[in-house]
């Protein structure tokens, strides 16, 4: 017959036991949110790591202005932002760093009645567009970049984003850069001041928008453009040539890069002859110190494993140089 004590000495040992098992489940359990452009890839991201490793990943697509809201208050173990924290955000959190992911393309996708894929576009048109300057399909600035296509007097319904986006900083960082006009009108950023349209929450908000509303017009990771069959548009890039949005020339986009030190760069408007213009990285933002093992294993294998996955989710691998300094940076994590 036991002795009360020895009852007390196992009860002990029992609840110990318990406790480290609480802590080593709850140690392969990791929470992140923020950027929806990158969302059908992370997702499936989470999915296959978790199924091979045992560690639960759960994500919220929130925006990438939420994401970095939510890493700096800690409130997660990772925010993701396809827009580079600024010096402000920054100085609220020091010691976040950055990990670019892969790359991917923003699309403009549009619903024009009688309309097939493939109608060509250029910046200052977009610009226009999105201005509301430009308020019919068939306007001659439009119809004469896709001759041969028969554009109805459609109205141009405009979508955008709501909340606080990566997809937008990439798309208005473009547009700054090939329309005077809309830098000294409206400018960059992950929400602006739109002048017309109306938004949508997240990627498949807008790409909902676009879909139903005749005339519409919206800008889009490619992924959600593919999935929701909505049609998109080739873009002049710098050299000349009408581009359309795909893995390959959203890596010829990219090769070229130069990332500075901390990855904090929106790289649109490529020379690269064949590159999409509208392309940006899309990055994991985590704590040098202070993250959880967990993650910091979860990111070697995104970097290494994981890359091979990004295209046939429309997504574009990180280049080699690129992906070689993101797990230095990986390494350096604590």
């Amino acid at each position: 017959m036991l002795s009360f004590k020895r009852i007390i000495t196992l009860t002990a040992g029992v609840a110990a036991g318990l406790s480290a098992l609480a802590g080593a489940a709850q140690a392969q359990e990791l929470t992140g949110a923020g950027a929806t452009f990158p969302a059908p890839l992370y997702q499936r991201w989470f999915q296959e790591y978790g199924q091979s490793h045992g560690v639960r990943i759960n994500y919220q697509p929130i925006g990438s202005g939420g994401g970095i809201k939510q890493i700096t208050a800690r409130a997660v173990d990772f925010g993701a932002s396809d827009a580079p924290m600024n010096a402000t955000e920054l100085a609220a959190a020091p010691g976040i760093v950055h990990i670019p992911t892969v790359a991917g393309p923003v699309c403009v996708a549009y619903n024009i009645p009688g309309v097939g894929p493939g109608i060509h576009l250029t910046g200052p048109v977009i610009a226009d567009i999105f201005l509301g300057k430009i308020t019919r399909w068939n306007d001659s600035r439009i119809t004469s970049l896709s001759p041969g296509t028969r554009f109805p007097a459609t109205n141009i319904f405009v979508a955008h984003r709501s909340d606080g986006s990566g997809t937008t900083n990439i798309f208005t960082t473009y547009l700054s850069e090939v329309s005077s006009g809309w830098r000294d009108d409206v400018g960059a950023g992950k929400s602006v001041r739109w002048p017309v349209g109306l938004g949508g929450k997240g990627n498949a908000g807008v790409a909902q928008l676009i879909k139903a509303n005749e005339g519409g017009i919206g800008y889009i990771e490619l992924n959600y453009a593919v999935t929701n069959s909505i049609p998109y548009a080739a873009v002049r890039n710098r050299a000349g040539r009408f581009v359309y949005p795909n893995v390959e020339d959203t890596s010829e986009a990219v090769d070229g890069v130069s990332l500075p030190a901390d990855f904090r760069k929106v790289a649109v408007n490529t020379s690269a002859p064949n590159g999409y213009p509208i392309t940006g990285f899309t990055f994991l933002l985590v704590y040098r110190n202070g993250t959880k093992t967990a993650m910091k294993q979860f990111l070697e294998w995104a970097l290494t494993s994981g890359q091979s996955i990004a295209p046939s989710m429309q997504y574009a691998p990180l280049p080699p140089g690129v992906r070689r300094r993101a797990l230095a940076a990986v390494a350096s994590i604590h």
